[in-house]
């Protein structure tokens, strides 16, 4: 079966990062630990989707996304102050470190602080792959039809479409 519309798919991937001209390692999705995903309802970048639509089981793919077709250019202006009392009763993060935030919308995000000073945190809201192309090398293990649960939920269960909910 190719993948397409409403298919479940598992496959391993490499994950590299170009910036610059400089490529670097950054995670991957092995046989014994795939990433299973629904294709075509949102929960991957597009352009991802699109690079492996009409694989079917024993591809490979190799293909590089533009920064602007991954996560996007970074946004220098996306830098923020948080208020220093804001973290009252907890440690002050740490340069580097990870914030989970959440707007007043509810969406929630992570932000990297980038300074720390007695009167506020400075965060870099800019996706951590921000302005960087990106490199995927992998093979598809397994494309079937999603289950009528999977469409529902509008998320795989697993590589079997059980997951135990």
């Amino acid at each position: 079966m190719n993948i397409e519309q409403e298919s479940v798919v598992a496959l391993t991937y490499d994950l590299y990062t170009n910036e610059n001209g400089e490529e670097k390692f950054v995670e991957q999705a092995t046989e014994e630990n795939p990433l299973v995903f629904l294709y075509g309802v949102g929960m991957m970048l597009p352009k991802f989707e699109e690079n492996l639509q009409d694989l079917s089981v024993g591809d490979t793919y190799d293909f590089e996304l533009t920064a602007g077709d991954a996560y996007g250019e970074k946004d220098e202006n996306a830098i923020a102050e948080l208020p220093i009392d804001m973290f009252q009763g907890n440690d002050l993060p740490e340069v580097g470190s990870i914030l989970p935030l959440q707007d007043n919308q509810g969406h929630q995000f992570q932000a990297r602080v980038t300074g720390v000073t007695e009167i506020s945190v400075t965060v870099d809201l800019n996706h951590p792959m921000a302005g960087q192309d990106l490199h995927f090398k992998g093979k598809i293990l397994e494309v079937r039809k999603a289950t009528a649960d999977e469409l529902a939920h509008g998320h795989a269960h697993g590589v079997d479409g059980h997951s135990g909910h």
